[in-house]
């Protein structure tokens, strides 16, 4: 299973393909890693990448799956991006709502109602399309306030997890 990492400004796709104890294998985009990681202390890590030491420390800051990233030389600001605060954002849960302008389901799932049109305006929070999945109904929430400019489905199609639902502008 992959997550996303946002780093600053730049988002990876993350995907733990083998573990030997602390020896990794990863694939970060398209490019596979292979890696020694050891947790020393609280948020300390010391990762070993082709013979080179590299030390990070993370901290948690007051978001749930963010972190700042501290390196020799360099401060980072990180988000994890997996399923559940994908799930939370789209639900309009937990102020992990970022700067995107699409409404997507982070799981498989049956179109039960769009509430909205194209061309209607929206406010953030408003609910712009309810999925049913899991034998339970949720309701997905516009991110930004706006005007929705694409639904890329139907009421009653099956869809896929993380297929864009909703655009908006």
């Amino acid at each position: 299973m992959s997550i996303e990492i946002k780093l600053d400004n730049r988002v990876a796709s993350v995907e733990l393909l083998e573990q030997n104890e602390n020896l990794l294998k990863v694939k970060v985009d398209d490019k596979i890693y292979d890696v020694d990681l050891m947790h020393n202390d609280e948020g300390v890590f010391s990762i070993i990448h082709e013979g080179r030491s590299y030390n990070i420390e993370l901290v948690q800051s007051e978001k749930p799956k963010h972190y700042s990233a501290y390196t020799l030389y360099n401060t980072y600001d990180v988000e994890v991006i997996d399923a559940e605060s994908r799930y939370l954002r789209n639900r309009g849960v937990g102020g992990l709502i970022g700067s995107e302008n699409t409404v997507s389901s982070p799981m498989p799932g049956k179109v039960v109602k769009i509430p909205v049109s194209v061309g209607d305006p929206v406010r953030k929070g408003d609910t712009v399309v309810i999925i049913s999945a899991m034998k339970m109904e949720s309701e997905y929430k516009a991110p930004i306030d706006g005007v929705v400019s694409k639904i890329n489905v139907s009421e009653q199609e099956t869809i896929d997890a993380n297929q864009v639902l909703i655009e908006i502008e």
